[in-house]
């Protein structure tokens, strides 16, 4: 049943849209088991039992295969970028602050006042993040940039530049 979900809403996603932002989360990582043993158990083990369950059954690797796989053979193209503070960055102001995410679900700049849903506002800024990656080679995973290069939007020139020189061939 997951996988026919998952099958059609990659398909009408790849359909639809010619870039698709989303996190890189390393669901390796975020599914591993909590320290203790069964012995002596930290507190959390049990809760983290649950959560990797959780993970692990949502699917979320076969998601982003699957919806990598039918962007690139649409045309399309699939940004992961890094998911660092997406959800404590305000996307009007770009400030940072565990204090901005009030709630699961709300979501209050401490400084410039914007409010909107945690997910929108994570939203709003896996975009930001894609477009970047896209217009200016900054850091994104997948992207073919090797690690520890430096973004190349300190070396691009501004369009109306281009497009002069290329009147001027």
């Amino acid at each position: 049943m997951v996988r026919d979900f998952l099958h059609k809403a990659t398909s009408t996603i790849s359909q639809n849209h010619a870039m698709v932002c989303i996190e890189d989360l390393q669901v390796r990582n975020m599914s591993k088991s909590s320290t203790g043993s069964a012995e002596a158990q930290d507190k959390n083990v049990r809760a983290k039992s649950g959560l990797n369950k959780a993970i692990l059954d949502q699917g979320w690797f076969e998601f982003r295969r699957q919806l990598e796989y039918k962007l690139n053979w649409a045309g399309g193209r699939l940004v992961a970028v890094p998911p660092h503070y997406t959800s404590l960055t305000c996307p009007r102001c770009d400030y940072v602050a565990a204090q901005n995410r009030t709630s699961q679900a709300k979501f209050k700049c401490v400084q410039g006042g914007y409010e909107n849903h945690a997910d929108v506002v994570g939203a709003l800024n896996v975009l930001a993040r894609g477009y970047r990656v896209i217009a200016c080679g900054e850091d994104g995973a997948g992207c073919g940039q090797k690690t520890g290069t430096k973004p190349s939007s300190v070396k691009q020139e501004p369009t109306e530049a281009t497009m002069r020189e290329a009147d001027h061939a």
